[in-house]
């Protein structure tokens, strides 16, 4: 079958490999029908996170119809259509018991290695660094799915491929994003970043209530859809998001604030970032927190960070003083995507919304490797790529 295959920082190729097989009785073997690339693909492209091996399939965002279903699965059968969550989960631990998906404590066939790198294992991921398990991912044509009888949310008729692809990932991380804010009718929630992740935190804090929702970013295309929903922005290319931020709340700040961005974010002439990029190039640092640096900074006392975006390693310069006097709480991780599933495909039956909102770029499998490149540097207006093998 045909996949993208990673092969080395900035090399992702359209290979030839081989088909998949059951290798479990609860696995399933699915036909992949849309797939997308991941902001947190892009850490893998950009070669800042560890653990990858050449030749590795890439994807973690993909659904498809079931081909062949191992002995002991009886969730699922030939022909069903499903959506694959990200995080691969066995659904009988005590971390699953308690709907802690992402942590799930069976799913990580590596599970020797990341104890010793985290302290005790996450989840095993898709299309992810060998830290998480190693498994193949979903761009390609077809993709195993471990503890199948668990990890796959069942489409019903009538919904289209771009309606529902995103439940395998970023709506449910925006949503959860949002969900750990708690947000309340009188909040501001400022969100860092409009990427995908970023769009969907944007229209979840509105569906749970918040009064007025700020979002950061420099890249026009992004502000503009994130506007469309009545959201204010911020061009921190342009303009100071401290000085604004603290205009909109009449100097309190934010009472919540969302990390939309992660291990490599940007920003204009700071101190700050310039140090993290010299720090990041000789290896001395992992991940560039500037955001997280500024919502500390920004956020109204007793508020709450909520961290969606993905970090790989150490960071460094983290004013933890201030977070502590201030009172912040932190909520963060990755997202525990079958807690949500259930209420997100309802919602979009509903009509209250229509994740596909955010697709921009449909291309073939084949041209993945070139969508890599301009979704990576935000070219022709890309924010989000679907991909058909």
């Amino acid at each position: 079958m045909k996949a993208l295959t990673w092969h080395g920082k900035k090399d992702i190729r359209y290979d030839t490999v081989p088909d998949p097989q059951i290798e479990h009785p609860r696995d399933a073997i699915i036909k992949v029908s849309s797939c997308a690339i991941c902001g947190s693909d892009l850490h893998l492209f950009d070669g800042f996170m560890p653990g990858m091996e050449s030749g590795d399939i890439m994807g973690h965002e993909f659904m498809g119809e079931v081909v062949e279903v191992g002995a002991e699965n009886a969730a699922l059968k030939i022909g069903d259509r499903i959506v694959v969550p990200f995080t691969i989960f066995c659904g009988e631990c005590d971390q699953c018991k308690r709907g802690n998906f992402s942590v799930c404590e069976r799913s990580n066939r590596n599970k020797s290695t990341a104890d010793k790198v985290f302290g005790h294992t996450t989840a095993g991921l898709f299309g992810y660094t060998h830290l998480t398990g190693g498994y193949a991912g979903g761009q390609a044509e077809y993709v195993r799915i471990p503890f199948a009888d668990k990890t796959h949310v069942k489409i019903p008729d009538g919904l289209s491929d771009e309606q529902v692809l995103f439940l395998g990932d970023i709506f449910p991380t925006g949503w959860q994003a949002a969900i750990n804010c708690d947000i309340e009718p009188t909040d501001t929630v400022a969100i860092w970043g409009a990427g995908p992740v970023g769009q969907m935190a944007i229209r979840s804090a509105f569906l749970l209530g918040a009064k007025h929702v700020v979002v950061i970013d420099c890249v026009p295309e992004r502000l503009a859809m994130a506007r469309v929903t009545g959201a204010t922005t911020i061009n921190f290319k342009e303009e100071s998001v401290v000085e604004r931020l603290a205009d909109l709340t009449q100097g309190k700040g934010p009472e919540k604030c969302i990390d939309a961005v992660g291990m490599e974010s940007h920003a204009t002439g700071s101190f700050d970032s310039l140090y993290d990029r010299a720090k990041q190039a000789v290896m001395l640092e992992s991940d560039r927190p500037h955001v997280l640096r500024e919502m500390i900074y920004v956020c109204r006392p007793a508020g709450i960070l909520s961290v969606p975006g993905v970090y790989g390693g150490l960071i460094d310069k983290i004013p933890f003083g201030a977070s502590m006097n201030k009172g912040l709480t932190w909520r963060m991780g990755q997202t525990h995507v079958a807690r949500w599933t259930d209420d997100l495909l309802s919602r979009i039956q509903e009509g209250q919304i229509d994740p596909s909102f955010v697709i921009t770029h449909r291309v073939s499998l084949a041209e993945g490797p070139e969508m890599y490149k301009t979704f990576r540097d935000k070219e022709d207006g890309c924010i989000k790529v679907v991909l058909t093998p």
